[in-house]
């Protein structure tokens, strides 16, 4: 299982149509966008279940932009039960114009699966709201590995009113920085 979180989200990639780059039911990218304020760390704060992320914590995601106007995506995480880190590389591009939050991310080839922000704070990025291609796909991602109550009701609120399951959530362990 050495990197069993590479191995598992790229059989999930690879499962995955490839034109799975739509919009779930309800669910909106923020515009305007900008990728050079998204870009850098976040830390995953909630998500729905998956294969690929189960059992993780202290997961992070950096996003950094290159030379092509493509993002480089690293996914890492920590399974405690087999002491070990686990990463994802990935590539990201957005879907049609670049200032709205509507990607679509690869880890697998030419596959490529939606990766839409549809919650953000648009002044400072500090908090992201993010889906997949349907509502199987939730995230609460921020720049501090805790956010207050708030920003937590906020978003169960936000995810709620679109259809998603917010009972199922997963509180992801972040040890504090």
């Amino acid at each position: 299982m050495k990197n069993h979180y590479f191995i598992s989200f790229t059989l999930f990639v690879g499962s995955l149509l490839s034109g799975c780059t739509g919009l779930p039911e309800q669910v909106t990218a923020v515009s305007p966008f900008s990728l050079e304020q998204y870009q850098g760390k976040w830390y995953e704060i909630a998500r729905l279940d998956h294969s690929f992320e189960r059992g993780l914590e202290n997961v992070t995601a950096d996003y950094a932009i290159n030379d092509d106007g493509s993002v480089t995506v690293l996914n890492r995480g920590f399974n405690a039960q087999d002491k070990q880190w686990s990463e994802a590389q990935g590539k990201a591009k957005f879907v049609d114009v670049d200032n709205v939050g509507h990607l679509k991310v690869s880890f697998f080839g030419p596959f490529y699966s939606s990766y839409v922000v549809f919650g953000l704070d648009q002044q400072d990025y500090q908090y992201a709201y993010v889906s997949g291609y349907n509502k199987d796909y939730l995230w609460l991602l921020a720049r501090t590995p805790e956010v207050s109550e708030q920003r937590l009701a906020d978003f169960k609120a936000s995810a709620k009113q679109r259809g998603f399951d917010i009972e199922q959530l997963i509180m992801v362990k972040q040890d504090p920085k």
